[in-house]
């Protein structure tokens, strides 16, 4: 066969096979996942600075307290946590709520607030073609009647995300510095305090989503169940599961419980995180050894101790560690603070919080102490239920070892955050859930200037593409860049095998 007539099925094969990889490679309905679940995340969001600064400053004399486990972040951005939600990676539709809230009075006139907004269950939705918004529950006073009015998952923002793609997306998607714009109805929800159309703060968000999978083009032969064998009958009669041998009832039954599993949750101090992560210590905190990031506390856990009935005691060991670094000159912190492997006790109605401390403090005190006393707490009305020993959110004053320990930063009798802690005398009780934060975003989120949007939003997910380019075209996209250069190859091979003397067809 000549060469040029070789040439021409070859193009006609090349034609044939991009037809084919053009419907396989670029059909959405193939290369993504069916509707799912949205499963974890966080949103950070400052709600807008000039606000907050008004509600504490002089003239409302106000404040804020977060509810539901909502954390802050820096010390003026709030972060709610445990998304739940669906999404369509077809479309990239995405609805994402999130728990958590925060309450902000002022203005304080014969007992009671004038100003009274909470919001709370702040929910992120994206609709297919780009349009956004934030919405939530809001509960807010008027100034002018001074009743209080609810809404339900009101839209408190307009978000733009122009130039960004959420098709496709798998794995943790973030979405970073979303401008944001005040709506008629977040304007109500502020009593009127800013106008329509005012500039909010940029948030970010981070969401799990479920992993993409390609539709099969064919339907996979289905699977034969196979029975479950079944036992052959014995003569013998099989012991009751939880027998013992019979033995003499004991004289009286033991009132003590050791136990192998527990959570104790503290956040420290509030302020002491916003210190470390702000803008003086431009610090960060570490976990290791089991412990966790429940966003307004950190978890430690496991657990093993004793607890007796009768008298109340209780010796409660938890694992892990959280380490705190923050003014960093070179190589070295100004702050390094360690809290490691915590521990309660419950001895004569006094309730104690320990813990092993190390590192170096901002007065520049170096110590290494093993089970310092932190804090004290009451422990009336401790007492077990549903197989748990839970105590929760307890009142906590530091301890003069604790003010020791945070290097004079807080007097001995400072109120701390509160305590958890829950242990598992019986080894089948289910600990508290932890707020679930979700995945590390995949990229940082860098927010802009307070209260200036972004000139875009800033997307990154793991298995996803951004500016404005689905996933299923880039990865139908790359087959068919793959496709020309393997069938580019064989044209160039065979042009040289023909041009090669016989017996030298090297390519």
């Amino acid at each position: 066969m000549s060469l040029p007539c070789r040439l021409r099925r070859l193009a006609a094969s090349l034609v044939a096979l991009l037809a084919a990889l053009s419907v396989v490679g670029l059909s959405p309905a193939r290369a993504v996942a069916a509707e799912g679940k949205v499963s974890g995340g966080r949103l950070d969001w400052g709600i807008k600075q000039s606000f907050l600064t008004y509600v504490t400053g002089p003239i409302a004399k106000g404040g804020w307290a977060l509810t539901g486990g909502a954390a802050t972040v820096g010390g003026s951005t709030f972060r709610f946590h445990s998304a739940n939600g669906t999404y369509d990676p077809a479309t990239g539709a995405l609805t994402a709520a999130f728990s958590g809230g925060v309450r902000f009075t002022g203005h304080q006139e014969n007992g009671a607030d004038a100003l009274d907004l909470s919001l709370g269950r702040l929910t992120f939705r994206a609709a297919p073609g780009g349009a956004a918004g934030l919405y939530a529950d809001v509960s807010s006073k008027s100034k002018e009647t001074g009743q209080v009015g609810n809404a339900s998952q009101a839209k408190l923002a307009d978000l733009s995300l122009a130039g960004v793609d959420l098709r496709g997306a798998a794995g943790t998607l973030s979405l970073g510095n979303v401008p944001a714009v005040l709506t008629d109805a977040g304007a109500k929800a502020f009593g009127n305090f800013y106008q329509a159309g005012t500039a909010l703060d940029p948030l970010n968000l981070s969401v799990d989503l479920p992993a993409a999978q390609a539709t099969s083009a064919a339907p996979s032969p289905s699977a034969t169940p196979t029975a479950a064998p079944t036992s052959a009958p014995t003569d013998e009669a099989a012991p009751a599961v939880g027998t013992a041998p019979s033995a003499e009832p004991a004289a009286q039954a033991p009132t003590k419980t050791e136990f192998g599993n527990g959570a104790l949750d503290w956040g420290v101090r509030r302020t002491f995180r916003d210190y470390v992560t702000g803008a003086i210590a431009q610090g960060r905190w570490e976990l290791g050894g089991g412990a966790a990031d429940g966003g307004a506390y950190f978890r430690w856990t496991p657990a093993k101790g004793a607890y007796d009935a009768a008298t109340g005691d209780l010796t409660a060991a938890f694992t892990g560690t959280v380490r705190f670094t923050g003014l960093r000159s070179g190589e070295t912190y100004g702050l390094d603070l360690t809290l490691a492997n915590p521990g309660v006790t419950v001895a004569g109605g006094q309730g104690r919080l320990l813990a092993d401390v190390s590192g170096r403090t901002p007065d520049g005190a170096t110590q290494q102490l093993t089970g310092v006393e932190l804090a004290a707490f009451d422990p009336a009305g401790l007492k077990p239920e549903g197989g748990l020993l839970k105590a929760v959110e307890l009142p906590l004053k530091l301890a003069e070892g604790g003010a020791k320990a945070f290097g004079g930063l807080y007097p001995a009798g400072t109120e701390m955050d509160p305590l958890s802690f829950a242990v598992a005398l019986d080894p089948a009780a289910a600990l508290p859930p932890l707020p679930d934060l979700g995945s590390a975003p995949a990229t940082p989120a860098t927010p802009a200037a307070s209260g200036t949007p972004a000139a875009s939003p800033v997307a990154s997910s793991v298995g996803s593409s951004s500016g404005g380019f689905p996933v299923a075209a880039v990865a139908g996209g790359a087959v068919l860049v793959a496709a020309l250069a393997t069938t580019g190859g064989l044209l160039v091979r065979r042009r040289r095998a023909a041009a090669a003397p016989d017996g030298d067809h090297t390519a």
